[in-house]
Formats: structure tokens, sequence, C-alpha cells
């Protein structure tokens, strides 16, 4: 069996355990319905990695927030598997089933000439595969998701639909077709009929996802770049009028803009992303004082932030996630300055945290910026602490 073999059984094999009766009660208390939203959550995780690490940001994190997502399919399938309706084993043979079937030119079949069959066959590989499950072809256009979002489903619909020749011959057209829309646009302004707005903003949004396909840059991506352009620049007007002594809200349209267009010089003169070696912190260890009175308070707090007592040498008070470790050790020590923090799954998990510091720590929650889904505390050797969520 390979590595990754071996480690998808071991993840198999934690999420049973985890499910077990004398498991983690929150595990066992979850199912299909109250799994959705994390599901959701962690993609999108995976999503801002991804975006991180295409501007030459660190891999390392897009491979936890893999996990994280992979931890979501292991959860479903034993769900399945507990009701005896399929297994984690049965996921992987479908879609490898799936892949093989949809791709003859590489796994099966090739032309007389030793090439591969043009991948025009992808359509009518999918409808085959849907008459064999539903007794019937559908739609060329099936398998989009409804709750996904629309600009990446128009891409999608087009995409499908170009497989069997429904499509514009070049870019130039998909242009002039755009230009058409917001000419149309233009006349709904003029018209100020609501229904007449939103059916011709529509068409052009429709129009501008479809001539994304045709460059090759998903409309999706493109977006959400350009709202984190937005936001750096428009916290750099912020953080400008700030140092300035200037009110939000205060600052005329012109004088902000001039701030506007600095950060965007800021940008054009950085560096294009570039992979730099990484030297990554992966523990820490502290001097405390009253190493007794550390470990109690650790003891107690550490599994609510996902991590776990380990064992350590003599003097030694261990805690890990199984990546990282944080450890205290017996010595003489003074408050620290700096905040170290940890990312929280979820808001509920701050507020519990919360909770639980103040029942059990009374004095050790500390004023925080009062943003829901953060929280700061002070450890009994003085050190700060932060559990945050959506800002890691």
């Amino acid at each position: 069996m390979s590595a990754a073999g071996e480690q998808l059984d071991r993840m198999v094999e934690i999420m049973a355990r985890l499910r077990a009766k004398d498991g983690c009660p929150w595990d066992r208390e979850q199912d299909l319905r109250s799994l959705r939203p994390y599901l959701i959550e962690e993609a999108f995780e995976v999503l801002d990695e991804m975006d991180r690490v295409a501007e030459g940001g660190p891999w390392r994190p897009l491979c936890e927030e893999l996990g994280d997502l992979l931890f979501q399919i292991v959860f479903h399938a034993r769900l399945a598997e507990e009701l005896g309706e399929f297994s984690m084993a049965d996921v992987a043979q479908a879609i490898g089933d799936k892949i093989t079937s949809r791709h003859p030119h590489v796994f099966g079949e090739k032309q007389a000439d030793g090439t591969p069959q043009p991948l025009a066959n992808w359509a009518k590989l999918k409808a085959q595969e849907r008459k064999k499950k539903t007794g019937r072809e559908g739609s060329v256009l099936d398998g989009v998701p409804t709750g996904a979002p629309s600009l990446l489903r128009a891409e999608r619909l087009t995409e499908k639909a170009s497989r069997i020749g429904f499509d514009w011959p070049g870019v130039q057209e998909v242009r002039a077709k755009l230009y058409e829309e917001l000419g149309e646009l233009d006349e709904a302004i003029a018209s100020g009929n609501r229904d007449e707005l939103e059916h011709e903003l529509g068409d052009v949004l429709f129009s501008l996802a479809n001539l994304a396909r045709f460059l090759q840059t998903p409309a999706e991506d493109a977006l959400r770049m350009a709202i984190r352009r937005f936001t750096t620049r428009f916290q750099h007007i912020e953080s400008s009028l700030r140092a300035e002594g200037v009110a939000l809200g205060e600052a005329t349209l012109e004088h902000m803009e001039r701030h506007w267009q600095a950060a965007k010089t800021v940008e054009k003169a950085l560096p294009p992303p570039a992979r730099v070696p990484r030297a990554p912190l992966i523990a820490l260890r502290l001097p405390v004082a009253d190493l007794a009175a550390q470990r109690a308070f650790w003891d107690r707090t550490a599994p609510l932030l996902g991590w776990s007592a380990e064992r350590g040498g003599t003097g030694e008070a261990v805690y890990s996630d199984g990546m990282y470790r944080l450890t205290f050790t017996q010595g003489p020590s003074a408050p620290s300055p700096a905040t170290f923090t940890f990312g929280a799954p979820s808001a509920a998990a701050v507020e519990r945290l919360r909770t639980t510091l103040e029942s059990t720590s009374p004095g050790s929650v500390l004023e925080g910026p009062g943003a829901i889904g953060r929280i700061s505390f002070r450890d009994p050797a003085g050190l700060r602490w932060e559990y945050a969520f959506g800002d890691r």
C-alpha cells in the first residue's frame, strides 16, 4: 500500500473512533445537515490558501486546509457507512471509475494512428453516465450546482453548452455581444424600469462570464482578486487618514482619491511573486516561573483549542496539535509584550472558550478589540494569547 493509502486508512480509523460510543461527544452528535456549513467553510478556506500561494505565499497552509476538507469527506462517508449506504472506499472507487471512463484517450482506446481520442467525446460520455444512473440522458447543462456562485455557474454553463458546438467562433464575437448587451443596459438605465434594469444587467454579467471563459481567466477568480485589491487600497486610505488626524467620513473624495492612487503606486512597485525558501516555525519554548499553575491552566485550555497535552521532559509541560508544539519550561519569566494567536474554526468556538475561561479562570479574559469571533486572554505566567476566527 502507498503512503497516501496508509494515511487515508488511518484517517478513516480516526473518524470511526471519534464516532464510537466512547468517542468525541461533538463528533457523535453531527449529521449531514449539521455538517453542511463546515463543508462550505473548509472549501472556501482552501480557496483562500490557493490565492495566497498564487501570490507567492507558502504551500504548507494549503496542505493543512486540504486536510481539513478531506476530513469533511471522510466524515460524510463515515455517516453513510454507519447507515449501510456506502464507505470511504466506495467514494474513492466511484471517482476512480468515473475519471478513467471519461478519459478513454488516456486509459482506453486510441485512434488508428495512435493519437488520443478528442475530448469532444466528454459530453457523450457524461450523457451515457446520466442515462445509466437515472434512465435518461438529461441535459448537457446538468451537473452545475444551483448553489454555486452565479459567475461560476454562468461560466460552467456556457462551457458545457460549447461541448456540443453551441458557442461563439472567437473572442471578438464574444466582445461584440458584450457591447450589444451594454447598449441594451444603457436603454434600461434611461427607462428607469427596475425589471428591465435587472434583466439587462444580468445579461451583461452573463456575457462578461462568457468572455472570461474565452480569455481562460475565470470570472469568479478575477472578481475575488479585484475585491482583495479594493480592500487593501481602501484600508490604506483609512490608515493614511488616521495618520493625518482626519476623522473617517470627513475627508473629501479628492483627498481619498489621492491616497487610493498612492496605494496603486505601491502595488505596482512590488516585485512579482517569487518562491522563497521557508523556515517554518514549528515549536515555541517559553520559560515560566510557576510551571504547576501553568500546566493546570493549559491542561484545561488546550483541548478547547484543539490541542492536547503530550509527554515532555522533566520540568516541561508540552502541548501539540499534531504539527506544532508549545513547551513551557521551569525558569524565570516575565510577561511577554508579544501576543500569540491561535486560529479558531468558528465564532462559536471562540465563545465557548470565553465562557469556559470566565468560569474556570476568572480574570484571565482581557479586553479585546470587541470584534465577534475574537478573544484575548492571559495565562498564569502573564503570557498574552489570542483566539480568533476568520482573521488568520
